[in-house]
């Protein structure tokens, strides 16, 4: 079995997007439902969000202790920090921002994932943080 230590950036930018997909297609699955009592399928579907949250932090937890960038560090857990904050303004409501602001650290945690795994990974032990 692969280890998210190891594929940490691919389990990343596949929960990553995942997590887009999940973002774009929850209007689509609210509007074909809307005159059915989905309160179960509503409450499944928005703990998806926490999920998404889990994989990918422990994903860039695992990134970030073998990326030889020391910015890929920051923009990765920027890009997270703004996806909570976001996901959590979403369910508490605090401020009123367009739905669509969320694709932006999704697709940024995408785009960095996948630049990590192409072009940051140590070749040794002496480039990396442990």
């Amino acid at each position: 079995m692969i280890s998210i230590k190891h594929k940490s950036d691919v389990f990343g930018a596949a929960a990553s997007t995942l997590c887009l997909i999940h973002c774009v297609a929850t209007p689509f699955l609210f509007l074909a439902h809307a005159s059915f009592n989905t309160n179960e399928i509503s409450n499944l579907w928005e703990s998806l969000d926490y999920i998404f949250l889990a994989v990918s932090f422990m994903a860039i937890y695992w990134s970030t202790k073998t990326t030889a960038k020391q910015w890929i560090k920051y923009i990765l857990w920027g890009s997270w920090f703004v996806l909570l904050l976001i996901i959590l303004n979403e369910k508490l409501q605090l401020l009123s921002i367009p739905e669509y602001i969320i694709y932006f650290p999704s697709i940024s945690l995408v785009f960095f994932h996948y630049y990590n795994l192409k072009y940051c990974k140590c070749k040794d032990n002496a480039c990396c943080a442990n």
